[in-house]
């Protein structure tokens, strides 16, 4: 592994961080204190990204992207992950499963997404099956070459600006050793579908800005068109392709907390209390050196991951690692600045409480920590028949 950056790597990441500096970072507190981005902010925040040529950078050529590799393109989203999430996912980074598409397809909707001219969300939460994606409800029964959907959705993130949503649904169910298991298919539901309700989900604490949804289906029809790879193999497509945003959530989780370290450090070193900077303190001191070592032990991690899917080679437990670590590391960040910074920390004239309350939702969404840790000794452990 070359744990250098090329030329091309270095002016990447200096564009993608001028860019969220200059471009997101003054509006971070407009969206705080509102609690949504205004139709033509996001839509101005994609135009600048178009002119740069990085909308879509996560895609292929061949589709309209700009075709960077996984170690690149995790680059790209550890500097985004400096930004706020209700902003920077106007950046455009449409869902790689969309390489799924068939030919049809990619026309309707990979390409159009590749080039902004729509955007995406994806869905497969439910209120009663999370972790357990089995367990969903949300059920497609075969009506000629037709399907009708019931069901719902929820914590489906960005729905609200979506043109068309990826969703995983139950069409059936197969018996197991274990018992009964729900066969999946992914479909792709176009807004404004009859049956086909998006609405506002709940207020969250976390990323204030960036909505979730609740998806409705009453007896939606759905063409045997709109699905995505093949019928009850939607389980399969999703394993194949959503191990990235794993790697997104870690990338994301070390860009914020060095956003917050280069806070706390300079503070560190300008505050005085008793006569010296705390920072002269070993109280504090620890604690800056706690923190960049479990940064750049996330960030390694995190880049070592996509560098493995790079060379073909395994990556399923590293990527785990790398997700279950960088959340869990940017929660101990936060906290210890909002600890040096005492009591101004807490306030809302800075934004650590805000990266404080952000960091809480990174050990849960894309699989909680819980699951990594699930992933990672399955992967030990197989082997030896465990």
């Amino acid at each position: 592994m070359n744990f250098g950056l090329t030329e091309e790597q270095d002016m990447i990441v200096n564009t993608v961080r001028s860019f969220v500096e200059t471009e997101i970072h003054p509006l971070e507190d407009e969206v705080e204190k509102q609690g949504f981005v205004p139709p033509e902010m996001g839509q101005e925040i994609a135009r600048k990204v178009k002119e740069l040529g990085f909308f879509g950078c996560n895609m292929p050529e061949d589709v309209g992207g700009a075709g960077l590799d996984h170690l690149t393109f995790t680059l790209v989203e550890r500097e985004l992950g400096r930004g706020s999430m209700a902003l920077t996912v106007f950046f455009g980074r449409p869902s790689g499963i969309l390489m799924g598409c068939n030919a049809e397809q990619r026309e309707r909707y990979l390409i159009p997404a590749t080039k902004g001219e729509k955007f995406d969300a994806l869905a497969m939460t439910e209120p009663g099956a999370g972790s357990d994606v089995r367990g969903m409800k949300c059920f497609a029964k075969p009506d000629g070459s037709d399907w009708i959907v019931n069901g719902t959705k929820h914590f489906i993130s960005h729905a609200n600006i979506a043109d068309f949503v990826i969703v995983f649904i139950a069409t059936g169910e197969e018996q197991t050793p274990k018992g009964p298991k729900k066969l999946i298919t992914c479909f792709l539901v176009d807004r404004g579908t009859p049956g086909f309700e998006i609405r506002d989900g709940y207020d969250s604490v976390s990323h204030r800005g960036y909505k979730n949804c609740i998806l409705n289906f009453d007896d939606c029809r759905l063409s045997s068109a709109q699905i995505l790879g093949e019928v009850h193999k939607g389980f399969d497509l999703a394993n194949d392709w959503l191990y990235g945003t794993r790697l997104t959530v870690a990338a994301n989780c070390v860009g914020r907390a060095r956003r917050v370290f280069e806070m706390a450090l300079p503070y560190a070193a300008e505050r005085k209390q008793f006569g010296k900077p705390i920072g002269a303190n070993q109280g504090v001191s620890f604690k800056l050196a706690d923190m960049i070592t479990e940064i750049d032990a996330a960030d390694w991690l995190t880049l070592a991951g996509a560098w493995r899917l790079d060379q073909k080679l395994p990556a399923n437990r590293e990527i785990a690692s790398a997700k279950l670590y960088a959340s869990e590391m940017l929660a101990r960040v936060t906290d210890e600045a909002i600890q040096i910074y005492g009591g101004m920390g807490l306030m809302d004239d800075l934004p650590l409480a805000r990266f404080w309350r952000d960091a809480r939702v990174e050990r849960i969404w894309d699989g909680t920590s819980e699951i990594q840790r699930h992933i990672i000794s399955r992967d030990l452990l197989r082997p030896l028949g465990a």
